[in-house]
């Protein structure tokens, strides 16, 4: 942040470092102080792109070009954000160019909007007209892809899949001289859960709550203590060989679907690859089961031999799909899998994720912070704050009436869009 400081304003020392701190604290970092000395990838995805806002901010421009400020963020820091360059419009005369796919944002922020399709221009008006009465059929389709309001998929005989109990995990945050860990950051606490089979978990929480670190936890891509079961049988303290054979039972799909893909390898190269590290099978078997897989998340199969830069955003994410669906898994864990892509294509996503479950029975753990798709998938919720539970129960009942204050403040986060 300072870089930009000293080139512009002449600004070193301890007057830019107060000016970074001012800067964290507008954009809702906790402990600035602290943060500026840690580097990018000690920062949660959330953290991340508030420092960048923090940078963009740093130099009060006259027009700032805001490209999709808030994707990576959750509910209520999107609101602190976007409150924040309102706030900060006013103040300097700031001109805003926003560029997002996400219509709550535009409907509450916009004062003019410019829908575009395929590089072209399609419609232009102010925002209220625009959405009171749009013209286009594209803009009409944007406009009712919003996500459905409740999960489907059935529960099979409420038989237990995934068994979580006093599940903790915590990073070193400081090794002596001789390498013996000083100070600890707890991302996970004391966290315990269930999921049936053919049944929906949405977690939810603030960017740095320990979302993601749980689910990395389940697939024991990061150490952790508790009890972790999955069918009755206890993989919480198996090492990586001891564990390798449950893979195939428990996928995940990452939120990135342009980085989760190998831009080296082929469509089917890519959906392959988990059969040949973990089913027997002659390569005739492999393609049908890859051809399989592509049919399934609605792909052409005989697009299989293309690579990943020749499809979309929703189309990468429906091979990301295909290639944790084609192990045959009972647990699929969904990490943002629709926060890079636009409303229309998270709605196909959505309801081919809802196909799947009732096609296969299969159990999600949907890690998200857009509550309108975890309300749309999830038939239990998940609430973390600061890697302690919140609020754990039955989504329909904690989206209607919500017990704790923390949730509140999430739903009231992400439906004041509306108001």
């Amino acid at each position: 942040i300072s870089e930009t400081l000293a080139l512009h304003k002449g600004m070193r020392g301890p007057q830019a470092r107060a000016r970074c701190v001012e800067l964290l604290e507008l954009v809702g970092i906790p402990s600035p102080e602290e943060r500026l000395t840690s580097y990018p990838h000690q920062l949660s995805g959330g953290q991340k792109q508030r420092v960048m806002i923090a940078m963009a901010l740093a130099n009060e421009p006259d027009l700032l070009i805001a490209d999709e400020p808030t994707t990576a963020l959750d509910v209520t820091v999107q609101k602190q954000v976007l409150e924040l360059l309102k706030d900060l419009q006013h103040k300097l005369g700031m001109a805003i160019l926003l560029i997002t796919h996400d219509l709550s944002i535009v409907r509450r922020y916009a004062d003019h909007v410019v829908v575009m399709e395929q590089g072209q221009l399609i419609e232009e008006a102010p925002t209220a007209q625009l959405f009171k009465a749009p013209q286009h059929a594209y803009t009409r389709s944007l406009l009712d892809a919003e996500p459905p309001a409740s999960p489907s998929g059935t529960m099979v005989d409420n038989r237990s899949l995934l068994d979580v109990s006093n599940l903790d995990v915590r990073f070193v945050t400081r090794k002596s001289l001789f390498g013996r860990p000083q100070s600890w950051f707890q991302a996970v606490d004391d966290v315990s859960f269930s999921l049936t089979e053919g049944e929906t978990l949405g977690i939810v929480g603030e960017s740095g709550s320990g979302k993601t670190t749980i689910g990395h936890a389940l697939l024991k891509l990061t150490s952790s203590r508790g009890s972790i079961r999955l069918s009755g049988e206890e993989l919480g303290q198996l090492d990586q060989k001891q564990f390798r054979p449950w893979r195939s039972r428990i996928q995940i799909v990452f939120q990135d679907p342009f980085g989760s893909l190998s831009p080296r390898m082929s469509v089917a190269e890519i959906v392959r690859e988990g059969l040949e590290i973990h089913v027997p099978a002659t390569p005739e078997e492999q393609d049908r089961r890859v051809i399989q897989a592509l049919t399934d998340v609605g792909l052409d199969p005989l697009a299989r031999h293309r690579y990943p830069h020749e499809f979309s955003g929703g189309q990468r994410q429906r091979i990301a799909i295909a290639r944790a669906l084609v192990l045959q898994p009972e647990l699929i864990i969904l990490d943002e899998p629709t926060s890079a892509l636009d409303r229309t294509v998270q709605k196909q996503v959505i309801n081919l994720l809802r196909d799947l479950q009732d096609k296969y029975g299969l159990s999600y753990v949907f890690i998200s912070h857009d509550l309108a798709v975890v309300r749309a998938l999830s038939h239990k919720l998940l609430v973390l704050k600061d890697g302690r539970v919140v609020e754990y129960g039955d989504a329909a009942e904690i989206f209607n009436t919500p017990k704790h204050d923390y949730t509140r403040e999430l739903l009231g986060a992400a439906l004041f869009y509306s108001q």
